[in-house]
């Protein structure tokens, strides 16, 4: 038997969390070809228009990839891929932070909490915000 009530493995499909996650891959997604465009334009056709397609989305996928269980090592995935998908799992659950409805890994546990609010029971709430000090650390 889980220790986890049933609503806690079903995600909630709530318009605003659909709105914030498409926003957010079109956030990554249009400067991406705008960018690859512009390399296109000055320097033509090639690897580093092809590369210059993957650098936004990695760089995006890497800095968001903490807060939704993720390594920052899956960035890597844009390169074989999957990435889109990948950065879109991302964008799904960090559009419901700080509450999470996914089982956090076994590391980020005592960071977590149950969440005692109506509005988002059967949640997990994390208490703080990054393991990792260098995860969100300026300079």
């Amino acid at each position: 038997m889980s220790p986890e009530p049933a609503g806690a493995r079903t995600p909630a499909a709530g318009r605003r969390r659909v709105v914030v996650t498409g926003a957010m891959v079109l956030a990554v997604l249009i400067p991406t070809v705008v960018l690859r465009e512009l390399i296109e334009s000055r320097s033509g056709p090639g690897p580093m228009a092809d590369l210059s397609m993957v650098a936004i989305p990695m760089a995006a996928t890497a800095w968001l990839a903490p807060y939704a269980s993720y390594r920052r090592r899956d960035a890597l995935l844009w390169l074989v891929g999957p990435g889109l998908y990948v950065f879109t799992v991302i964008a799904w659950r960090v559009a419901l932070a700080p509450y999470r409805d996914w089982r956090p890994r076994p590391e980020e546990v005592p960071r977590m909490r149950w969440s005692r609010d109506p509005k988002h029971a059967g949640r997990w709430y994390l208490t703080e915000p990054g393991g990792d000090p260098r995860h969100t650390a300026v300079g």
